[in-house]
């Protein structure tokens, strides 16, 4: 009797110790991840492993459960076909009741049988689906997620999918703000990465991966700490004389504190992770300390200075080195001047003809193609193999300015323009660039054909290649996060010049991607006009490229035909290129009075006894580089039957005529490939080449 009455104590002491830890134990965080096939893994090999909610619970841990509540095929739209308030895993999901209800629907709403008709119903069933959440747990953490993307490659993608996507991005932003829930961005996090993709809307393990993080981060706040553009360094460059922002990431709710000269700002992380402050216009110092902390860390940049700051990208003319120009041996040992600061991003590997091994193209699919690098002073060691047009564009401006300049320096050689316009801007304005790039005729065939050498060794059907559309800006232009600068040099064609019509419709949009990114529509952006080479298209390719000058407000550009080499794409007389860009800059943005290009063509007018006079914008002090007459004019009157004219100068005009043409209609200037053409102004500045029409 007392051996049972023992163990009844025994078992109730037990009991009680059992119930007691687990009272101190709390309940587990309850996650329902409400979704689509997206959510549930659909594609993936073994979804109750590798989806999206299967790795948010291995990050969260033990203090968490999350469920899977994916429904292929399903829409929000309580009309659409297939909705996910009619189907069991909405009912497992309110049963559920999670403390935070993680929401990624929408994607299949963008269905012809579904947005056409019933769009006006998503913003409220939208908000009833909430509803839903909060009466299932009236103290439940709601968080909704813009959509992930959609791909080009998808079947409808341009027919509708597209247009609707965009439409519904906004509504699920208006949902949030009219819910007051957290919104969490699933697009952004995935847009640089169509690999990840295969079927172009259900992404692979890694894309799954990056989706769990995102969530992990937007229910934790845990963004990873502080983080910084790689463009802060020490030695950088602000850009004075304006408002300018220091951005980066956090962990959510951090405050963070920067501090610069005499002036101390502070600010709290978002719940997207992103912090900005604006500071007050910088005087020009060569000498600032920035600190910026948050409650955990503090980093310091040493000797930053406020100046003028410029972009200079493009191919391979704008990559050439110093080193490698024919001013370079006399100038190098004299580039010594710690108040131009150099920021040189060069490519891991160069697209030389040749196969890229595993390693490489793995690296290059996960957007690591440049090589990590730092702010350095201009010295004869840095500068040598540092762009020489970059070069002496600075030292130019520093000449005259005498202020601090900073030059970042991004061109790769080979690279299309396409390379280097925004995902989106394609896929808006000319998304059949994006379709099987490498061998579809947007794309120069010597592009295609390097790039397909690069890749030999993959075995992935959508291996990325740094001329790949879109590929230099998400590697190259996206991570400065918009890190202020006053204004961009460009020195790229070759690798369009092909394609003068396509060339000329992506240099605009280049341009607008870029002046859109930095939130700057009135960007100077100067580039270079072709130079000589005997290569057919390229007469034509020059004139587009004049044209585009007189189209896109902001811009200028310096003629290079004067300095070209028949047999090599790359001359190397690069100093008077870069001095050429500078007199632009000055000119236009620093006020200077001085002659910003040779010789533009103005009119061409027909006058007494069949001569065609020409008039020119900037021709004060017309002559001829050789001082023999004016070379290289041709007039006809039926285009495409020209006949050389003969041409002599009258002031700052040219009166052109030929005994062969009786009434002229046409008149053009330099245009051959490589071209001897002789005319300049009083300043030594060569005269574009040019194709217009006689006006009567």
């Amino acid at each position: 009797m007392r051996t049972n009455s023992l163990s009844f104590w025994i078992i109730m002491f037990l009991l009680c110790a059992t119930q007691y830890l687990a009272a101190q134990v709390p309940d587990k965080i309850k996650v329902a991840c409400i979704g689509n096939s997206i959510t549930y893994g659909y594609g993936l090999d073994n979804p109750d492993k590798e989806s999206y909610p299967a790795r948010l619970q291995e990050m969260l841990g033990n203090n968490y459960d999350v469920k899977n509540f994916g429904k292929s095929g399903a829409t929000l739209l309580n009309k659409g076909h297939r909705p996910y308030k009619d189907q069991e895993e909405f009912q497992k999901a309110m049963k559920f009741a999670g403390d935070i209800a993680v929401i990624h629907l929408g994607v299949n709403d963008t269905d012809p049988r579904d947005w056409p008709d019933y769009r006006d119903y998503f913003v409220a069933d939208y908000l009833a689906l909430i509803d839903s959440c909060r009466k299932a747990n009236p103290k439940v953490r709601v968080i909704v997620c813009r959509l992930t993307p959609i791909w080009d490659r998808h079947p409808r993608f341009e027919s509708s999918t597209r247009d609707w996507e965009d439409e519904i991005q906004q509504a699920i932003e208006t949902v949030a703000q009219t819910a007051q829930v957290q919104l969490t961005d699933l697009h952004e996090v995935l847009y640089t990465y169509p690999h990840y993709f295969p079927d172009a809307i259900h992404p692979n393990t890694q894309g799954a991966q990056i989706l769990a993080q995102t969530v992990y981060s937007a229910i934790t706040g845990d963004f990873g700490g502080l983080k910084l553009s790689p463009l802060y360094s020490d030695n950088m460059v602000l850009q004075h004389n304006c408002p300018i922002q220091i951005q980066g990431t956090d962990n959510a709710g951090e405050k963070i504190t920067v501090r610069i000269g005499n002036q101390t700002h502070t600010t709290i992380t978002g719940t997207d992770g992103h912090w900005s402050v604006t500071l007050r216009p910088l005087t020009a110092n060569e000498n600032y300390t920035l600190a910026i902390s948050d409650s955990k860390q503090k980093v310091t940049y040493h000797h930053v200075a406020a100046g003028e700051v410029w972009l200079c990208s493009g191919q391979s003319n704008m990559e050439f080195q110093l080193q490698q120009a024919t001013t370079g041996p006399k100038d190098i040992p004299l580039s010594d001047n710690e108040n131009i600061r150099l920021f040189d991003m060069k490519a891991n590997w160069q697209t030389d003809n040749k196969a890229w091994t595993a390693t490489a193209l793995d690296s290059i699919n996960q957007l690591q193609y440049y090589q990590k690098t730092k702010w350095s002073q201009c010295t004869p060691k840095t500068s040598a193999t540092f762009s020489a047009i970059a070069y002496y564009f600075g030292k130019t401006l520093y000449d005259s300015l005498q202020v601090p300049i900073g030059l970042i320096c991004n061109a790769i050689g080979g690279s299309p323009t396409e390379a280097w316009i925004d995902r989106s801007t394609i896929e808006h304005q000319i998304p059949g660039l994006l379709h099987n790039w490498p061998h579809n005729d947007y794309i120069q065939k010597w592009v295609g054909e390097r790039a397909l050498t690069n890749m030999k060794n993959s075995h992935n059907k959508l291996q990325r290649h740094p001329y790949a559309p879109c590929y230099l800006f998400e590697t190259g232009i996206h991570p400065l996060q918009q890190f202020h600068i006053r204004g961009v040099i460009w020195y790229q064609g070759e690798s369009n010049a092909h394609n003068v019509n396509v060339h000329r419709k992506l240099f605009k949009w280049l341009v607008a991607s870029w002046r859109s990114y930095w939130e700057k529509p009135d960007m100077p952006f100067y580039y270079v006009q072709l130079s000589s080479l005997n290569r057919p298209s390229w007469t034509w390719f020059r004139d587009s490229q004049r044209l585009l000058m007189q189209e896109i407000p902001y811009t200028g550009m310096a003629v290079s035909s004067d300095k070209g080499d028949s047999l090599d794409v790359h001359p190397r007389d690069k100093k008077a290129i870069g001095e050429r860009l500078a007199r632009w800059a000055l000119h236009c943005d620093y006020g200077y009075n001085l002659t910003p290009s040779g010789p533009l063509i103005r009119s061409a007018r027909l006058a007494r006894s069949n001569q065609v006079i020409l008039d020119f914008d900037y021709s004060q002090g017309l002559r001829t580089s050789d001082g023999k007459a004016p070379s290289c004019f041709e007039i006809a009157e039926v285009d495409g039957l020209y006949q050389p004219a003969t041409a002599t100068i009258q002031g700052n005009q040219i009166i052109l005529w030929s005994e062969q043409i009786r009434h002229p209609r046409f008149v053009r200037y330099g245009w051959q490939p490589f071209t001897r053409a002789n005319l300049i102004n009083e300043e030594g500045l060569p005269a574009s080449t040019f194709r217009t029409e006689i006006s009567r």
